[in-house]
């Protein structure tokens, strides 16, 4: 199969000669159960201070990298999400109330972790008139004054498009931007049933428009097309995305969506090459890639 760029002419996508099945994963994709000294520090600490992270809500594969390497990345607003997307791990319901001293407990992890590059996510929390933006805020000024010399990078929702909530985070200043786009638009509904394709647009373009260097992050092996990912790597650059990250999906439980297909990796390689002949400052694509990986390396 042959893709069409706009600036490099003609790049042929390598043609797998069988399907591998979808209920057992390639050799690729096998990775070693979390464990090591500082994995089970960290993870101690984290219970502590009654602080979630997305490394284990989301199920990451690269967990053990990262924990041991002294990385992870938060989970604020609690374990509970407003919204039940076909392909995320962390559960679904009625949140607890926010916790007010949340911002404070990030900020001392990332203290006591000696991190210099610290990523925060959330859940979603559409219950709230501000989606959870006030605490956001607060988390990143917290985390900026207790942590003067470390970046901060943000995972964010898309607050239901309302600008209002963006700007709050928008002025608390973080180094990194992200938002995450998914899928493509097709499979919006299957996928993000409560999101809305415009809605990421008009967030990372409202982010970029202001100063920030924005990133977002796209799932394969859920039923989209290369084209169709080409066509919203066209999107981004619209609105001048700065990173984009490419990875497998793994379908978490039974309960949610099945995958596709495996992506070989010969082919993230070749959405690499596209990515970043279309402007994309950096683009990590790999079948392990996840939002926050290798972070640290994208300021």
């Amino acid at each position: 199969m042959a893709i069409e760029t706009h600036t490099t002419g003609i790049l042929e996508l390598p043609v797998l000669p069988t399907e591998l099945p979808t209920n057992r994963r390639p050799e690729w994709l096998k990775v070693k159960a979390p464990g090591g000294e500082t994995y089970a520090q960290l993870k101690t600490m984290m219970r502590s201070k009654a602080l979630h992270t997305v490394c284990e809500e989301a199920r990451c594969p690269n967990i053990a990298e990262c924990w041991n390497a002294g990385t992870a990345t938060f989970m604020i607003l609690g374990d509970t999400c407003t919204r039940s997307c076909g392909f995320c791990a962390v559960k679904t319901g009625r949140p607890m109330e926010v916790d007010i001293h949340e911002p404070l407990h990030v900020a001392e992890a990332i203290q006591h972790m000696n991190l210099k590059h610290a990523v925060i996510t959330s859940v979603n929390r559409d219950e709230r008139p501000d989606g959870g933006a006030d605490i956001w805020a607060e988390t990143i000024r917290r985390s900026r004054e207790m942590n003067p010399g470390v970046s901060i990078e943000v995972l964010i929702p898309d607050f239901k498009g309302k600008m209002e909530n963006l700007q709050k985070v928008i002025d608390a200043r973080p180094d990194i931007l992200n938002h995450n786009t998914e899928t493509v638009p097709r499979l919006y509904r299957k996928v993000r049933p409560q999101g809305k394709y415009p809605w990421t647009l008009a967030v990372l373009k409202e982010c970029k428009s202001q100063g920030l260097r924005t990133k977002t992050g796209i799932m394969l092996g859920l039923g989209e097309t290369m084209e169709e990912i080409i066509t919203v790597m066209d999107d981004l650059r619209e609105v001048e995305v700065d990173i984009l990250t490419l990875g497998q999906y793994l379908q978490p439980t039974k309960n949610h969506l099945p995958v596709d297909r495996f992506v070989h990796p010969s082919e993230f390689d070749s959405l690499r090459e596209i990515g970043l002949s279309k402007g994309f400052k950096i683009v990590e694509s790999g079948p392990l890639v996840r939002s926050s990986y290798h972070a640290e390396r994208h300021i």
